[in-house]
């Protein structure tokens, strides 16, 4: 993972001239990039407290979350090519924020939820002041170094994190007003809340893809190809991979907030290096080169995960032995390996009209 940064460096034009079509079309104007995606997946995931049982609206809650939580994370990996060990701290901070403000304080969620992520960005400012001026390894292992002083805060601060019992039972928002809309009036709190959550997580797909597509984005793929050639031009490198590094952290701590309420509870397990590996993985099995990379390693991480622990005790040797299995069938993620299949499928088709 370490290499990740480095690799990515040497990427040069003629790799970029080589990409799918598919993936190039998410760099270039065409018909993939004018399909609004985010609008499609939402309205597939809309209907599940309908259609589907109690447990699958609360798994689908989970992913949404956790696809959240990844893509904050591809920013920094696979958009500005930083490998952070310790992207947690900032889901934590955003979790604790916001689970104080609602239980302790009674401050509605409509507030703590953005100061959650302002929370989170606010100490992404200021770790990432220091990490930034550090490269590869000594960048990694200061986010970790980071992640772990959050996590020790949190478990010894017990008169404002409750320490090792955390802050448990935090209320769900006040979704009153939903029963105004059709069809909605019937649901019950925790299926009314995924749709809450489907709506924010969406918006904030939203607006990632925007940044990434924009200037800033681009500035930030150059970087990430030749921080050398990027700072020869004048581009000033650390300042905006530190503005990166706020924004991912800010969308992450968003995530923390709807992660605090959805487990009815906020405790330093959250911010433990285990859930920066976690978010990794879902990543990395995603495909961090595409935008829907993080989110279908998140669909499939959790997936696998609860599939496994059905049938057997042993369920992290498997669940491991099947990431590495997929891992090595999709060196490119999932999402590569789907792009790779419709490539064939479309030159097959070719051949046989040829």
């Amino acid at each position: 993972m370490i290499g990740l940064r480095a690799a990515s460096r040497r990427t040069s034009a003629a790799t970029v001239a080589e990409a799918p079509p598919v993936a190039a079309s998410l760099t270039r104007p065409g018909l993939a990039r004018s399909i609004p995606w985010i609008l499609i997946v939402f309205l597939i995931a809309l209907p599940l407290p309908w259609i589907g049982s109690r447990y699958d609206t609360f798994l689908g809650t989970q992913i949404a979350i956790d696809a959240l939580f990844a893509v904050s994370l591809n920013l920094l990996l696979g958009t500005a090519g930083l490998v952070s060990f310790g992207h947690v701290a900032y889901f934590g901070v955003g979790a604790y924020v916001c689970g104080i403000l609602m239980k302790t304080y009674g401050v509605p969620f409509a507030l703590a939820f953005p100061a959650a992520g302002l929370g989170a960005a606010l100490f992404a400012l200021v770790s990432g002041y220091f990490c930034v001026r550090l490269t590869r390894l000594y960048f990694a292992m200061l986010t970790l170094a980071f992640s772990q002083i959050v996590w020790a805060v949190a478990y010894k601060w017990n008169a404002v994190t409750g320490g090792d019992q955390g802050i448990p039972e935090i209320p769900y928002p006040h979704l009153d007003w939903m029963s105004a809309i059709p069809f909605v009036a019937d649901l019950r709190i925790g299926e009314r809340f995924y749709l809450l959550t489907l709506v924010l997580v969406a918006v904030s797909f939203a607006i990632i893809r925007r940044i990434i597509r924009s200037p800033f984005g681009r500035m930030l793929t150059t970087i990430r190809d030749n921080p050398e050639r990027a700072a020869f031009i004048g581009v000033n490198v650390r300042a905006y991979e530190l503005a990166a590094f706020v924004v991912a952290g800010g969308f992450a701590g968003l995530a923390g907030a709807l992660y605090g309420i959805f487990s009815r509870g906020v405790f330093a397990d959250y911010v433990f290096w285990s859930k920066s590996a976690e978010v990794i993985i879902m990543t990395i099995l995603g495909g961090i080169e595409y935008f829907w990379g993080p989110p279908i390693g998140a669909l499939a991480l959790v997936w696998l995960n609860q599939q496994i622990t059905d049938y057997t005790q042993y369920w992290p040797f498997v669940l491991g032995v099947l990431l590495l299995v997929l891992l090595f069938l999709f060196p490119g993620g999932i999402a590569g390996g789907l792009v790779a299949g419709f490539r064939y499928l479309k030159s097959r088709l070719g051949s046989r009209h040829a």
